[in-house]
């Protein structure tokens, strides 16, 4: 039996104080799911790669669900050029990143651990 995903790296969450963090900070538990996106516009990091969740809104029925986008902060500038490469190919999908730590009373660019995947190909 192969592994339907594979480690790729373990990080802190950086910048989060700058960011969307508390706005939603209670709702964050290890294990929840957050999204991977390159953001091309940052004028400090060429690599800069944000980690963004989405909280969903209850749909009415028979509707589509939306969510609601919190710019949570960063993958560290020293971890991200891969990451950054492959979404710029256009590899979106294949990373999940989860919480996998979460200490509130640790210093800010030490509350959040995040454990990335890469999820096996489906092909």
């Amino acid at each position: 039996m192969k592994a339907k995903k594979l480690f790729f790296k373990e990080t802190h969450l950086a910048g989060r104080q700058y960011h969307d963090c508390d706005e939603v900070f209670d709702e964050l538990k290890v294990g929840t799911l957050l999204r991977l996106e390159r953001d091309l516009d940052n004028r400090y990091d060429h690599n800069a790669v944000a980690v963004v969740y989405d909280r969903p809104y209850p749909a009415a029925e028979g509707q589509t669900p939306e969510t609601e986008e919190f710019f949570l902060g960063y993958i560290p500038a020293r971890e991200n050029e891969t990451i950054a490469q492959l979404l710029e190919m256009g590899w979106t999908d294949i990373f999940e990143c989860r919480i996998s730590r979460i200490k509130p009373e640790a210093h800010y660019e030490d509350q959040i651990r995040l454990t990335i995947r890469i999820k096996r190909n489906s092909q």
